[in-house]
């Protein structure tokens, strides 16, 4: 299977642009031609406050928040530079400010970001958005990330002289199976438009009417579906656009954010995971030029629920005859380290998932390895979709490249031979993990009840729980730490965001104890010994670390 790189990942500047010499604030420097005077600014620490302006995005030039001064240099009477006692030319100050966004810089120009005029104009455009703006902020899911609040505070006036009655727009529009519109709270932007039309090309909204009776619209023949558009609500600088999975859930600042990864499937995107009190509560794209760039597709993004779901599995559990008990952590281990212990190799069988992260695979081949090795017929359950040429990618498990890194997977092709092995009576212990081996090994529950011992290690009821000997509740991505390899060969890190609930255990945790129970190896102790143990035994990962894949993780020369 082939993966594309991230299509969203254009630098502004190209790496070996010349640099230009410029004026910012009085102070000269050296920046790649190329840049924006709002980009300029940023490199030398300056903000220039935007709404319609972002770097992934055309320009519109249509909300005048970045308003600067602008200076070209003087020239003498030979048209050439006046040059100025500092070595550098003079400037020749514009008399009306100019927008930054649409200003690209060239060599000799002077930029002003904070001047007084510059001031007044931002002071101006703030209580121009702010004359219809209804002020709803205790009620906006946008508020603690809404930047017309935070510019409101920093760049306008403390009081309003507007007393007439604002417009009214329509209110909790649904347009799309994930959006609600708040089309009083929007400041035509146009970020949400420009999106749909040149990232996901679904040209599907649009303003309508004109000056302040201007509305955003969705096309009458359409509606606004595609699997990105929960972008337009992290690019929407206002509360115009409103998740309804998120909406009036949880106010952002009580979210603890962690750094993580989504593992909806191979592209391995990067998100944080916003949490409070051990529940999460949203997954939002976090920034990964190599990876995905500012987004993040709206079926991973809510792929997290099952985490809480009612039918999540919190207690392990042995079956005795036909009656499932609870069971102690320490004497399920034991029980069933004994009995795999008086198995032939050949007749136990392992059914992994490339769900797991590196860490859990390495355990898990080291489980093999002490049951019998190669002997012991072992596979993944493969899972397969439509990429859709933007992140979406086809292999819709996150981690196959460390299943196979590690010999845990054959491409799905040992499934049937499991299966066999069990009718015949061949095999007459198999190990699940994170997998159901009725629906998505195709192994049916008549099969399944002729096996002497079934343990399986998931975190929601299942086929395979129901007539399991034990069962093992794991973890979900959110409870766990560890490294994936996306399908581009790219070494990420998960991070622990929650607890897992009452009795379950970290998957590695489960893995590391069965280890123990087998080999009688209690080398590792946490998960840092592990990842080093597995990066000794691996060339593809030598002299890696987990602090070392970092917050952006490492490209790998080879994984195999």
């Amino acid at each position: 299977m082939s993966y594309s790189k991230n299509p969203f990942n254009h630098d502004i500047t190209p790496a070996d642009a010349p640099l230009l010499n410029v004026q910012i604030d009085g102070k000269w420097v050296q920046l790649p031609k190329g840049l924006n005077a709002v980009e300029a600014a940023r490199r030398v620490g300056k903000f220039i406050p935007h709404f319609c302006y972002h770097p992934k995005l055309s320009i519109s030039g249509n909300c005048r928040m970045c308003l600067i001064e602008m200076g070209l240099p003087k020239m003498g009477p030979d048209r050439k530079p006046v040059i100025g006692p500092d070595g550098h030319n003079e400037i020749n100050w514009m008399p009306r400010p100019q927008i930054g966004c649409a200003t690209n810089i060239s060599e000799g120009m002077g930029l002003r970001t904070d001047s007084p005029i510059v001031q007044e104009c931002r002071k101006s455009v703030m209580e121009f958005l702010l004359i219809n703006h209804p002020l709803d902020c205790p009620i906006c899911d946008q508020a603690g990330e809404c930047k017309l609040q935070e510019f409101s505070v920093e760049f306008g006036n403390p009081t309003s002289r507007f007393v007439e009655h604002k417009e009214h727009k329509p209110k909790h529009v649904d347009i799309g199976k994930n959006i609600i519109l708040d089309d009083e709270r929007c400041i035509m932007c146009s970020r949400c438009i420009r999106f749909s039309r040149e990232m996901v090309h679904d040209d599907v909204l649009g303003f309508t009417e004109r000056g302040s009776h201007t509305t955003l619209a969705v096309h009458p023949d359409k509606k606004f579906d595609n699997n990105y558009s929960l972008n337009t609500v992290d690019i929407c600088p206002v509360g115009a656009l409103t998740s309804k999975d998120f909406r009036f859930q949880m106010r952002v600042w009580f979210l603890k954010e962690t750094k993580s990864l989504c593992t909806g499937c191979a592209t391995g995107c990067n998100v944080l995971v916003g949490s409070r009190e051990n529940i999460v509560y949203r997954l939002t794209p976090r920034e990964n030029e190599e990876v995905n760039s500012q987004w993040l597709c709206d079926q991973g993004r809510l792929a997290f629920h099952y985490i809480h779901s009612k039918e999540r599995l919190t207690q392990p559990t042995a079956r005795v005859n036909t009656t499932t008990l609870p069971v102690e952590w320490a004497d399920a281990f034991a029980q069933i380290g004994d009995r795999l212990k008086g198995y032939k190799p050949e007749q136990i069988a392992i059914i992994g998932s490339a769900r797991l992260t590196n860490e859990e695979l390495f355990l898990l081949a080291e489980i093999r390895k002490a049951l019998g090795g190669n002997a012991v017929l072992t596979d993944v359950v493969t899972r397969t979709g439509e990429a859709d040429g933007i992140l979406r990618s086809a292999d819709l498990n996150p981690n196959t490249a460390g299943a196979k890194l590690f010999k845990i997977s054959n491409d799905g092709k040992n499934l049937a031979a499991i299966k066999d092995g069990i009718e015949s009576g061949r095999i007459k212990a198999l190990y699940v993990l994170h997998e159901d081996p009725v629906g998505d090994a195709a192994i049916p529950e008549s099969t399944l009840a002729k096996l002497d011992l079934l343990i399986a290690q998931k975190i929601l009821k299942s086929h395979a729980t129901d007539v399991a000997h034990f069962v093992l509740p794991g973890a979900s991505f959110a409870e766990k730490r560890g490294s994936l390899i996306n399908g581009a060969g790219r070494l990420q890190r998960l991070n622990k965001a929650i607890a897992v609930p009452d009795k379950s255990k970290d998957d590695f945790e489960i893995l590391l104890k069965l280890r123990f129970v087998l080999t009688g190896d209690n080398s590792f102790q946490n998960i840092d010994e592990v990842f080093k143990a597995l990066a000794a035994a691996t060339p593809a990962l030598s002299g890696l670390s987990l602090d070392k894949i970092g917050d952006l993780g490492v490209q790998l020369a080879a994984t195999a």
